[in-house]
Formats: C-alpha cells, structure tokens, sequence
C-alpha cells in the first residue's frame, strides 16, 4: 500500500514539474503565432512585383 502513496507523490511533482515549464514556455512567447510558421512554408516564394509608380534604384 506504501507503494501507491509513493507513486501518487511522484505523480504529483511530474505534473507541477510540467506545468511549471509549460507557465514558462507561455510567458516566454513560445506560443504567440500558431498558425504563420505552418503556412509561411506556401508564401516564400512570392514574386514581388514593382510598384508602376516606384521608379527602380541602379546602383
């Protein structure tokens, strides 16, 4: 029966273990844009095209 008491303890500390990386990883910003990195990988190879009333710079 010592044994469940043991493992309920260890249980416990994993979890605040847990939750305190993840209060970390949330105040740290590891979670702010969920969704542009999925679909940044669809619009990097965009052409730009020049503006008609922009003249182009020839350095």
């Amino acid at each position: 029966m010592s044994v469940i008491y043991l493992l309920i303890a260890i249980s416990i500390f994993v979890a605040i273990g847990f939750f305190i990386a993840f209060v970390l990883a949330v105040k740290s910003g590891q979670y702010d844009d969920d969704y542009t990195p999925s679909v940044r990988i669809l619009f990097d190879d965009e052409l730009v095209k020049p503006s008609p009333n922009k003249p182009e710079i020839e350095s």
